[in-house]
């Protein structure tokens, strides 16, 4: 897809719950598919501005155990093999475009932080719009501080080196119980990750929108009638209801 096209795509998802795409799923007869485990939670929840929602397009890590260990008989030996495990990792984050979500399977991997306050960052700044891992993150307060939208299935403070390798990247990998190709379209918020086979996403979109107003209508109804102010979740229906 263009840099034009997924641009566009995403213009017209932002806002969308992923309770709409779960229904529009059901809609279409694809039921339960692309659901996330409910142990796959934001590490942070802003309720003001939502900052910690996504939406954009999978870019795939997968890593695995490793057979090889760090031996080293001083710090400073240790800090060597360290910096050459990492210098063996192929500088994947350089393939980054601007709107990918960071999917990241690390099943059955010891306790390995593989997003930390430092390296989301460079993330971030390479374009990624947030991390999604089925398995945990080290150096939560700072991501907490620093608002890096990030699901995950709870924390991890181990180091990469001695632990993980690397297996592939840009193939598909399995996240949460769910087949995640790169590209695919992935939406999170304080209900889960869920991810669209971008094969559906047009058709899923049309419905999940059409399901979004009409709950939009009816919240905005309810909202005058018990007094609350109207907000940004009601969309367009919180213009309609003046």
């Amino acid at each position: 897809m263009q840099p034009e096209q997924r641009r566009e795509l995403l213009g017209k998802c932002r806002g969308i719950r992923v309770t709409d795409w779960h229904d529009a799923m059901d809609t279409l007869g694809l039921f339960d598919r692309g659901l996330m485990k409910p142990q796959i939670r934001p590490l942070w929840r802003d309720i003001e501005a939502f900052r910690h929602c996504i939406v954009g397009f999978a870019f795939t890590l997968r890593y695995v155990p490793s057979s090889r260990t760090i031996i080293a008989e001083s710090p400073a030996e240790f800090r060597r093999q360290e910096g050459a495990w990492y210098g063996e990792e192929p500088n994947w984050s350089d393939e980054l475009q601007e709107s990918d979500v960071i999917v990241i399977d690390g099943t059955n991997t010891r306790d390995t932080g593989y997003v930390g306050s430092m390296n989301s960052m460079v993330w971030l700044a390479k374009g990624a719009l947030g991390i999604v891992t089925n398995s945990g993150v080290r150096d939560t307060d700072e991501l907490i501080k620093q608002k890096v939208p990030v699901y995950c299935d709870g924390f991890s403070r181990g180091i990469i080196p001695g632990r993980v390798e690397l297996d592939s990247y840009g193939q598909p990998v399995e996240c949460g119980g769910v087949y995640v190709r790169p590209g695919d379209l992935v939406i999170a918020d304080g209900d889960g990750v869920m991810v669209i086979p971008i094969e559906q996403a047009e058709a899923a979109l049309d419905i999940a929108r059409s399901i979004q107003h009409g709950d939009q209508k009816s919240r905005a109804r309810l909202y005058k009638e018990l007094g609350i102010p109207l907000d940004f979740t009601l969309g367009e229906a919180a213009e309609e209801a003046h």
